[in-house]
C-alpha cells in the first residue's frame, strides 16, 4: 500500500501572525484583534473547522463523480465547541481540543432523503479529516535542531 506524505512548514512572523507556503498558495494564520492579533487570517481553530468542511465537500465530490451523481449544490457548515480557558492556561482539568463537531450539509441532487443520508455516511467513512478527528492519531512535538 502506497502512502502519501505531507510536509507543511509554517513560521511565526510577528505577534500571532503565522505564514506558510503550500504549493503555490501563501497562507496566513492570525488571531482576531480582540485576541491580540491583527485579524490578517483565520485562526488555527477556524482552519481546523474549514478543513473538515472542505474535506467533506471534496470527498462528496469524489463519490458523486464515481457514482455519476450530479451535485447541483453541496454545502457544509461546521459547528464546534471548545473551552478556551484550557489553551489559555486557566483550566487544566478539561481537554484543550474541541468537544464536538457537527457538520450540517445541504445537498441539491436527484437523491431521496435516504440516499442523501447514505451518501453522508459514505463521506464520513472516506473523509481523512473526519476520521482523524474521530480517532486518536499520534502527535509528537520534537526539536528540529
Amino acid at each position: 500500500m502506497a502512502t502519501k506524505q505531507f510536509k507543511i512548514s509554517a513560521k511565526l512572523v510577528e505577534n500571532f501572525k503565522i505564514e506558510a507556503q503550500i504549493r503555490d498558495h501563501h497562507l496566513i494564520v492570525d488571531q482576531p484583534k480582540l485576541a491580540g492579533g491583527n485579524n490578517e487570517g483565520p485562526s488555527p481553530l477556524e482552519y481546523n473547522c474549514f478543513s473538515l468542511a472542505a474535506c467533506v465537500l471534496s470527498i462528496g465530490q469524489i463519490i458523486a463523480k464515481q457514482k455519476r451523481i450530479e451535485l447541483r449544490n453541496f454545502e457544509a457548515t461546521v459547528i464546534s465547541e471548545l473551552d478556551p480557558d484550557v489553551y489559555m492556561g486557566k483550566n487544566k482539568e478539561l481537554r484543550s481540543g474541541f468537544t464536538s463537531f457537527k457538520v450540517l450539509t445541504k445537498i441539491d441532487a436527484d437523491m431521496s432523503i435516504e440516499e442523501k443520508k447514505a451518501f453522508l455516511e459514505e463521506i464520513d467513512l472516506r473523509c481523512p479529516v473526519s476520521e482523524n478527528l474521530q480517532q486518536a492519531t499520534s502527535v509528537t512535538l520534537e526539536l528540529d535542531q
